[in-house]
């Protein structure tokens, strides 16, 4: 099984993500974070899953999609998988400084 650790980015980007949404609706931003918390759950038995993200070309950088987001994470090891960020998909991501 493989552990998944949420970097420090990918928490502000999540926090961000619901503080935006809860202007309009605090059901709907907690359900966006829920949705997007569950989707990363697929990476604990499948921890390649996902496309490579075509904007960074680097093997171990791949995305999941969770509606507008991409779920950008990096395999660290067959155990281990860093959530790097959570980016909106109208979002320029080559603007964007992922670590």
């Amino acid at each position: 099984m493989v552990q998944i650790n949420w970097t420090k980015q990918a928490r502000d980007d999540l926090r961000s993500i619901a503080d935006y949404i809860s202007i309009d609706s605090v059901t709907y931003a907690k359900l966006q974070v829920i949705k997007i918390r569950s989707k990363t759950q697929l990476l604990k038995s499948h921890g390649r899953a996902g496309r490579l993200v075509s904007e960074i070309e680097h093997e171990d950088i791949r995305e999941l999609i969770e509606g507008n987001y991409r779920i950008i994470y990096k395999t660290i090891s067959s155990t281990r998988v860093d959530i790097l960020a959570i980016h909106h998909s109208a979002r320029d991501l080559i603007k964007r400084q992922i670590k």
